[in-house]
């Protein structure tokens, strides 16, 4: 069998990082990319073959995926969209703008790339495209809308793309992560005192808990899993006969989509709602 390719976006660390790393040791062969130039030659040092790329910038997209393509003879089995971040925000001190660009990165970027892909997978008749969502993909939480909006978002695209691309030897996959150790949180702390005026906001109060718990160094103990939990199912997500149309991560994704089925709306806001203030005691 010839040696199978795959492109992953967001790998200067954590998840994106640690998938690469691995698949590569399994012997994929590894396209890791990342924004920033420094990030991509630290790839390059360890022995990735690494390519920048902006989700956010529709023309790195096209330049990676020809470079991919060149490099390959024109073939790509495999698409790990991983790139994202989130920011802590009051639905209503969202900007137009600041939701935009969650929106940019978390679900416009993964589609366009995505939609560049598919003709290649369609034209080989077969390929895998995994889409890194997570358990507020499926559940929502308070100050955390923006994230939130853009992997329902994500989620609602990619179920109708998974149908549609029935009986073509394209699968596609979700994988839904709870709390996993990365930088998420150390990004999320960047952009909230990036975009917040919290003392203009009326969710003063609230702010000033959502930045003690993000500078904290408690990563949330046996709840919290390393990335590695992550790359085991982007494996099998990759290389099993019948990929799963989703996989769920750390316990409470686990939990969370087993109480959903049975409680109604108002139960699952009393039980979200006393997790998340136990959260900001």
């Amino acid at each position: 069998m010839s040696e199978r390719s795959v492109l992953i976006t967001g790998c200067s660390s954590g998840i994106g990082l640690t998938v690469a790393r691995g698949l590569a040791q399994r012997g994929w062969r590894v396209f890791a990319t990342a924004r920033r130039e420094q990030d991509v030659a630290r790839l390059a040092e360890e022995g990735l073959e690494s390519l920048p790329l902006d989700v956010t910038i529709p023309a790195t997209l096209g330049s990676a995926l020809k470079t991919v393509l060149e490099r390959t003879g024109g073939t790509l089995d495999a698409l790990f969209n991983n790139a994202g971040y989130g920011q802590p925000r009051a639905v209503e001190d969202l900007s137009r703008e600041v939701l935009r660009a969650q929106f940019e990165t978390n679900l416009f970027g993964a589609h366009e790339l995505t939609c560049q892909v598919l003709p290649v997978m369609r034209r080989q008749g077969h390929g895998r495209i995994v889409q890194h969502s997570s358990i507020l993909g499926f559940i929502a939480l308070p100050y955390r809308g923006a994230y939130i909006a853009s992997k329902f978002a994500l989620e609602g695209l990619t179920d109708a793309l998974r149908q549609e691309l029935d009986g073509t030897g394209i699968h596609v996959s979700l994988i839904e992560t709870g709390p996993v150790r990365s930088r998420f949180r150390e990004n999320s702390l960047l952009m909230y005192r990036r975009h917040i005026d919290a003392e203009r906001s009326a969710h003063k109060s609230t702010y000033a808990a959502v930045e003690k718990r993000l500078t904290s160094s408690d990563e949330g103990g046996f709840l919290t899993l390393g990335p590695e939990a992550v790359l085991k199912k982007v494996v099998h997500a990759l290389e099993s006969p019948r990929p799963k149309p989703r996989y769920h991560v750390t316990l409470p994704t686990h939990l969370f989509k087993f109480v959903k089925r049975f409680l109604s709306t108002n139960a699952m806001d009393l039980l979200l709602l006393a997790s998340t203030r136990s959260e900001r005691r």
